[in-house]
């Protein structure tokens, strides 16, 4: 650790292990807001060269940051969905994301409610009583759906205040935060769906022999619990899958 970095350790940290003092440093730097909510941590290689230390120590500082809840991080292969060919960034939610594109879409509440678990491909350990919301996302020209998304989430008396009053800004993520619920880690399907239900091509106004994007995310916080579950159909013109490995 350069000796810049050694200044910066506090005093009752003298004589701890390397990956706790760097751990300690960018937790100051994320609470006192130096590094924003949401924005990404230096790489690997470079938090190697800035501490001068070895790949598995800041591994190991890295642990101790995503166990305290403080950051994320993706290991191994990886899939993101992308929207007009550029990868959707989903920490704020698709409804940030998707304002800064150069379609111009609006989004439609179709359902929100309290109710039973109503999607066949859910994980059986899923609870059955759940907040349901589905989002009809649509072209402001043409007023045809680009994406329907059907979210679950295990109900909580909380979640009533969600009911009468709506979402926050018409942001799902948005409300799940102030709730207490943010994504740490989750599992993501994709698949064709080589034909749209007619009940969907009615909502979303679009030919009934459409094939889609079908995605299925679940969705768990920092300490496992589960806190969403989304089948969305996409469109194909607009939606891809990117991989990373």
């Amino acid at each position: 650790m350069n000796k810049y970095e050694q200044d910066q350790t506090r005093s009752d940290l003298i004589g701890a292990p390397k990956s706790v003092r760097i751990a300690d440093i960018l937790e100051t730097e994320i609470r006192s807001g130096t590094l924003g909510n949401g924005a990404p941590l230096e790489s690997e290689n470079a938090l190697v060269e800035r501490f001068s230390v070895s790949r598995n120590t800041v591994r190991r500082g890295l642990e101790i940051l995503n166990d305290k809840g403080l950051i994320t991080t993706k290991k191994g292969i990886g899939s993101f969905v992308t929207f007009g060919g550029k990868t959707i960034d989903d920490r704020s939610g698709w409804s940030v994301a998707l304002s800064a594109s150069d379609v111009e879409l609006a989004t439609r509440i179709v359902t929100l409610r309290r109710g039973a678990m109503d999607l066949l491909n859910a994980p059986e350990a899923f609870a059955n009583d759940c907040l349901i919301v589905d989002r009809l996302r649509f072209r402001i020209s043409t007023g045809e759906g680009v994406s329907l998304e059907r979210s679950r989430m295990i109900w909580r008396e909380s979640f009533t205040t969600i009911l009468a009053q709506g979402l926050t800004d018409g942001s799902l993520t948005a409300t799940l935060r102030e709730h207490g619920l943010s994504v740490a880690s989750g599992d993501e399907w994709a698949s064709v769906l080589p034909v749209l239900p007619q009940e969907d091509a009615e909502l979303m106004g679009r030919e009934r022999g459409d094939p889609m994007l079908f995605l299925r995310r679940l969705t768990r916080a920092s300490d496992g619990s589960v806190v969403e579950y989304v089948e969305s159909t996409l469109d194909p013109d607009l939606f891809g899958l990117h991989m990373v490995f």
